[in-house]
Protein backbone atom coordinates (compact mmCIF):
# COMPACT_ATOMS: atom_id res chain seq x y z
CA UNK A 1 0.00 0.00 0.00
CA UNK A 2 1.34 3.01 -1.14
CA UNK A 3 0.98 5.84 1.59
CA UNK A 4 1.62 9.65 -0.09
CA UNK A 5 1.13 12.83 0.84
CA UNK A 6 -2.60 14.09 1.35
CA UNK A 7 -2.58 17.58 -0.93
CA UNK A 8 -2.27 20.45 0.78
CA UNK A 9 -5.39 23.06 1.20
CA UNK A 10 -5.57 26.55 1.16
CA UNK A 11 -6.51 28.58 4.54
CA UNK A 12 -10.36 27.81 4.03
CA UNK A 13 -13.51 28.19 5.16
CA UNK A 14 -13.88 25.55 7.53
CA UNK A 15 -11.22 27.55 9.36
CA UNK A 16 -12.93 31.06 9.86
CA UNK A 17 -15.92 29.43 10.70
CA UNK A 18 -14.39 27.86 13.54
CA UNK A 19 -11.35 29.89 14.99
CA UNK A 20 -11.75 33.53 13.30
CA UNK A 21 -14.97 34.08 15.22
CA UNK A 22 -12.47 33.73 18.95
CA UNK A 23 -11.46 36.93 18.96
CA UNK A 24 -8.78 38.12 21.61
CA UNK A 25 -7.82 41.68 20.56
CA UNK A 26 -7.80 43.08 24.02
CA UNK A 27 -4.28 41.93 25.24
CA UNK A 28 -3.76 44.32 28.05
CA UNK A 29 -6.41 44.08 30.70
CA UNK A 30 -6.38 46.73 33.84
CA UNK A 31 -3.56 46.44 35.53
CA UNK A 32 -0.97 45.57 33.24
CA UNK A 33 2.54 47.41 33.28
CA UNK A 34 2.95 49.25 30.28
CA UNK A 35 2.35 52.43 28.02
CA UNK A 36 -0.97 51.15 26.56
CA UNK A 37 -1.37 51.34 22.53
CA UNK A 38 -3.82 50.60 19.79
CA UNK A 39 -3.06 48.92 16.90
CA UNK A 40 -4.69 48.67 13.38
CA UNK A 41 -3.75 46.60 10.81
CA UNK A 42 -5.07 46.31 7.58
CA UNK A 43 -4.91 43.83 4.87
CA UNK A 44 -5.18 43.84 0.91
CA UNK A 45 -3.86 41.55 -2.07
CA UNK A 46 -1.43 42.17 -4.71
CA UNK A 47 -4.09 44.37 -6.81
CA UNK A 48 -5.10 46.54 -3.50
CA UNK A 49 -8.25 44.94 -3.04
CA UNK A 50 -9.67 44.67 0.44
CA UNK A 51 -9.18 41.60 1.82
CA UNK A 52 -12.53 40.94 4.59
CA UNK A 53 -11.79 37.58 5.51
CA UNK A 54 -8.50 37.62 6.91
CA UNK A 55 -7.45 36.97 10.31
CA UNK A 56 -4.32 38.28 12.16
CA UNK A 57 -2.47 37.23 14.95
CA UNK A 58 -0.11 38.82 17.24
CA UNK A 59 2.33 37.61 19.82
CA UNK A 60 4.38 39.90 21.79
CA UNK A 61 7.19 40.57 24.90
CA UNK A 62 5.28 42.26 27.80
CA UNK A 63 6.66 46.20 28.91
CA UNK A 64 9.81 44.51 30.66
CA UNK A 65 10.79 42.62 27.64
CA UNK A 66 9.47 39.10 28.89
CA UNK A 67 7.47 36.51 26.80
CA UNK A 68 4.75 34.53 28.69
CA UNK A 69 6.07 31.13 27.26
CA UNK A 70 7.99 28.42 29.31
CA UNK A 71 11.50 28.91 27.22
CA UNK A 72 12.08 32.47 28.26
CA UNK A 73 13.26 31.97 31.88
CA UNK A 74 14.75 35.34 31.55
CA UNK A 75 14.64 37.48 35.07
CA UNK A 76 12.24 39.69 34.28
CA UNK A 77 8.68 40.38 35.70
CA UNK A 78 6.03 38.62 34.02
CA UNK A 79 2.44 40.61 34.27
CA UNK A 80 -0.76 38.51 35.58
CA UNK A 81 -3.48 38.36 32.60
CA UNK A 82 -1.36 39.52 30.07
CA UNK A 83 -0.04 36.75 28.10
CA UNK A 84 1.21 38.70 24.35
CA UNK A 85 -1.04 36.52 22.18
CA UNK A 86 -3.89 38.09 20.56
CA UNK A 87 -6.44 37.07 17.52
CA UNK A 88 -9.11 38.75 15.18
CA UNK A 89 -10.36 38.80 11.81
CA UNK A 90 -10.67 41.49 9.23
CA UNK A 91 -13.60 43.45 9.03
CA UNK A 92 -15.42 44.33 5.16
CA UNK A 93 -13.35 47.27 5.42
CA UNK A 94 -10.17 44.61 5.91
CA UNK A 95 -8.90 46.00 9.21
CA UNK A 96 -8.44 44.42 12.77
CA UNK A 97 -7.63 46.47 15.73
CA UNK A 98 -6.06 45.40 19.08
CA UNK A 99 -5.60 47.22 22.04
CA UNK A 100 -1.97 45.83 24.00
CA UNK A 101 1.02 47.77 25.61
CA UNK A 102 3.99 48.71 23.83
CA UNK A 103 6.80 45.84 24.48
CA UNK A 104 9.91 45.99 25.99
CA UNK A 105 13.04 45.24 24.13
CA UNK A 106 13.80 41.31 23.93
CA UNK A 107 17.86 39.73 23.38
CA UNK A 108 18.42 39.02 19.93
CA UNK A 109 19.95 35.26 19.62
CA UNK A 110 23.55 36.56 18.49
CA UNK A 111 23.72 39.21 21.25
CA UNK A 112 22.52 42.88 21.04
CA UNK A 113 18.68 43.83 21.75
CA UNK A 114 15.42 43.69 19.01
CA UNK A 115 13.93 46.96 18.88
CA UNK A 116 10.29 46.59 20.45
CA UNK A 117 8.28 44.82 18.11
CA UNK A 118 5.05 42.86 17.38
CA UNK A 119 5.31 39.56 15.69
CA UNK A 120 2.00 39.11 13.25
CA UNK A 121 0.71 36.49 11.69
CA UNK A 122 -1.25 36.62 8.74
CA UNK A 123 -3.68 34.21 7.50
CA UNK A 124 -6.35 34.55 4.79
CA UNK A 125 -7.88 32.60 1.49
CA UNK A 126 -5.10 31.28 -1.16
CA UNK A 127 -2.36 30.90 0.95
CA UNK A 128 -1.31 27.56 2.22
CA UNK A 129 0.73 28.53 4.86
CA UNK A 130 0.66 31.84 7.80
CA UNK A 131 2.05 34.89 6.45
CA UNK A 132 4.77 36.13 9.39
CA UNK A 133 5.87 39.74 9.24
CA UNK A 134 6.81 41.90 12.38
CA UNK A 135 5.33 45.65 13.62
CA UNK A 136 7.63 48.48 14.74
CA UNK A 137 7.07 51.58 15.44
CA UNK A 138 7.82 54.70 14.22
CA UNK A 139 10.74 56.89 15.77
CA UNK A 140 11.72 54.39 17.97
CA UNK A 141 15.49 55.29 18.24
CA UNK A 142 16.11 50.92 18.40
CA UNK A 143 15.38 51.13 14.91
CA UNK A 144 18.65 51.30 13.97
CA UNK A 145 20.18 48.76 15.99
CA UNK A 146 17.24 46.03 15.38
CA UNK A 147 19.46 43.13 13.87
CA UNK A 148 16.02 41.64 12.33
CA UNK A 149 15.71 45.35 10.29
CA UNK A 150 19.23 45.06 9.04
CA UNK A 151 18.62 42.51 7.28
CA UNK A 152 15.87 43.85 5.30
CA UNK A 153 16.66 45.71 2.10
CA UNK A 154 16.45 49.73 3.36
CA UNK A 155 13.56 50.47 0.71
CA UNK A 156 11.58 47.74 2.21
CA UNK A 157 11.74 48.33 5.92
CA UNK A 158 8.74 51.05 5.83
CA UNK A 159 6.30 47.86 5.15
CA UNK A 160 7.17 46.78 8.95
CA UNK A 161 6.89 50.33 10.57
CA UNK A 162 3.40 51.26 12.13
CA UNK A 163 2.79 54.99 11.75
CA UNK A 164 1.09 56.67 14.74
CA UNK A 165 -1.82 58.90 13.05
CA UNK A 166 -3.51 61.88 15.15
CA UNK A 167 -5.96 60.04 17.35
CA UNK A 168 -3.21 57.88 18.32
CA UNK A 169 -4.19 54.66 16.75
CA UNK A 170 -0.51 53.22 15.20
CA UNK A 171 -1.44 51.79 11.68
CA UNK A 172 0.22 49.13 9.54
CA UNK A 173 -1.22 48.03 6.13
CA UNK A 174 0.26 44.65 5.25
CA UNK A 175 -0.20 44.24 1.45
CA UNK A 176 -0.13 40.18 0.37
CA UNK A 177 1.73 41.16 -2.87
CA UNK A 178 2.47 43.29 -6.12
CA UNK A 179 5.00 46.26 -5.53
CA UNK A 180 4.04 47.27 -1.69
CA UNK A 181 4.12 43.55 -0.58
CA UNK A 182 4.82 43.95 3.20
CA UNK A 183 8.19 41.97 3.89
CA UNK A 184 7.50 38.28 5.04
CA UNK A 185 9.42 36.60 6.93
CA UNK A 186 10.33 31.91 7.03
CA UNK A 187 9.93 30.65 10.04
Amino acid sequence: MSRALTPSQTVGPFYFGTLARSYHDDLAPAGVAGDRVEIELSLVDADGAIVPDGLFELWQANSHGRYDHPEDRRNLPLDPGFHGFGRASTDTAGRAVFRTIRPGRVPWPAGGLQAPHINVSVFARGLLNRLATRLYFDGDPALAEDPVLKLVEPARRSTLIAKRDAAGVWRLPICLGGSDETVFFDC
